[in-house]
């Protein structure tokens, strides 16, 4: 019966709400609203130079984005045809004001504190508890999220509501310093107060974001008191950094603005994305960057055979994480809707797919795989040595926290590795003990923050005598 309908009669049958006959059956096409990232998600056309193949047989060689794609595996699983509208942003501040002015949107991707903000404003849906159900093998975010990440989510609560309940995570890492080893020591790079280093003035980079800024400020005026043998080894250490971190006090934002004055007299410039090419011409050695962008930036420099490495400072690092949340605005009580969209964050968190959005914008996904060791054994693939091949030493590198005590996760590897890439994407246990979440601050708190990095970034005025007389 379908075959003999012409064309026309099937675009017009499904524009309307009826089978390809024009009898009753399929509903209308449903769209997806969806924003994320600039070059956050896969593209496809990839090389066959380029494909994995892996011990089960599985072959990752895609000629369609990840979008294109899941708009034809949602109607071959589900029968309904699906248009994903994807659009994209520079900065959490720009959704935000995007939203707020009126732009909709069904489903998004914005930072943890954003994501606070959000859903203290009231602006989220909830998943529905048939998306976390595991025994649904189609549930592939709750099914292979890794433990870490599901526990730090866990602990995440704003207002009294669970972050857990309203987003689902999309990629993770921390903060800290790319440098090169001819110009920087480790030792130089193992603390926030390198970028106060005179050694190297006006050859660093710092992000032009407040809250990273104030980060590793805050980590230099509490540095004796966090770093003390004491303070590490005490039974809630990571409540007690995690406070540390997160204080917005007026005392601690007038430290931390005076520590920032000072870095921005020493440092090269603040930088939003300029810093990777900076350091891979060499007109840096030192700059403050997100482990992901830390990643590009090696690989890069590796081109030029230029060797980076990446350094979490001893104090602390921000963990941060980009997550998956509904808009209530977008999906008003549209059942079907928020079925395609937890459908959508699902299709991204199927182990084949995370690697292919790894592999093509270097951060690492919150996906661990549960029961596919497919993530697993592409780090492996990435970043593990045949003892046969390699000559250097090679050492044992530990990601269980990660992918699960229940996996041989265990990565022989190249001793570089444990500073330079695998470092920056599954960073060691150690780090992750020292890792902090910066969550969103109260009104009074971002009122601080705000007034401080405006005298910061606009009204430094012994910064510009000193670059106008020096």
């Amino acid at each position: 019966m379908l075959k003999k309908c012409l064309p026309w009669i099937l675009g017009l049958g499904l524009s309307l709400g009826l089978t390809a006959c024009g009898q009753e059956g399929e509903s209308e096409v449903i769209t997806l609203r969806v924003a994320n990232w600039e070059e956050y998600i896969d593209e496809g056309e990839w090389d066959e130079e380029d494909a994995y193949e892996f011990s089960d047989g599985t072959v990752i060689c895609p000629e369609n984005s990840i979008v294109e794609d899941f708009e034809e595996w949602y109607y071959e699983t589900y029968g309904q045809r699906v248009v994903v509208e994807y659009s994209t942003f520079g900065t959490n501040e720009e959704l935000y004001n995007q939203i707020t002015i009126g732009d909709v949107y069904d489903l998004v991707c914005p930072s943890e504190y954003m994501i606070m903000k959000m859903l203290r404003e009231g602006m989220l849906t909830p998943y529905s508890e048939a998306f976390f159900d595991t025994r649904k093998p189609e549930n592939y975010y709750a099914n292979g999220v890794s433990p870490f990440i599901a526990e730090v989510y866990d602990g995440l609560t704003i207002d009294g509501q669970k972050v857990n309940q309203y987003a689902a995570g999309y990629m993770w890492g921390t903060l800290g310093l790319v440098y090169n080893p001819e110009e920087v020591t480790a030792e130089q790079a193992s603390s926030w107060k390198l970028l106060l280093d005179k050694d190297l003035y006006r050859r660093i980079t710092v992000k032009d974001s407040v809250r990273d800024a104030f980060f590793a400020a805050a980590s230099i005026h509490f540095h004796d008191e966090i770093t003390a043998r004491e303070f590490v080894n005490q039974e809630n250490y990571s409540e007690a950094l995690h406070e540390y971190l997160n204080r917005t006090d007026q005392e601690t934002v007038d430290a931390s603005e005076e520590i920032l004055s000072a870095i921005k007299r020493n440092v090269y410039s603040f930088e939003t994305d300029a810093g990777k090419a900076d350091m891979v011409t060499g007109k840096v050695v030192a700059n403050q960057q997100w482990s992901g962008d830390a990643v590009y930036t090696m690989d890069q420099a590796e081109e030029d055979d230029l060797e980076l490495c990446y350094s979490v400072p001893e104090e602390s690092t921000n963990l941060w994480f980009d997550g998956w949340v509904m808009l209530s605005e977008g999906l008003g009580e549209d059942s079907r809707k928020q079925q395609v969209a937890e459908a959508f964050v699902n299709f991204v968190s199927m182990p084949k797919n995370v690697i292919r959005n790894m592999t093509y914008i270097g951060y690492t996904s919150v996906i661990s795989g549960g029961e596919s060791n497919l993530v697993l054994e592409y780090v492996e693939e990435t970043y593990g040595a045949d003892h046969e091949e390699e000559e250097e030493e090679l050492v044992e590198y530990d990601v269980s926290y990660f992918f699960g005590e229940d996996k041989d996760a265990v990565i022989l590897t190249t001793e570089d590795q444990t500073r330079r890439q695998l470092y920056a994407q599954y960073p060691s246990q150690d780090v992750v003990d020292r890792s902090v979440v910066m969550e969103c601050f109260d009104k009074e708190g971002n009122e601080r923050m705000n007034r401080m990095w405006t005298n910061v970034r606009c009204f430094d005025l012994k910064n510009w005598f000193e670059i106008l007389f020096q």
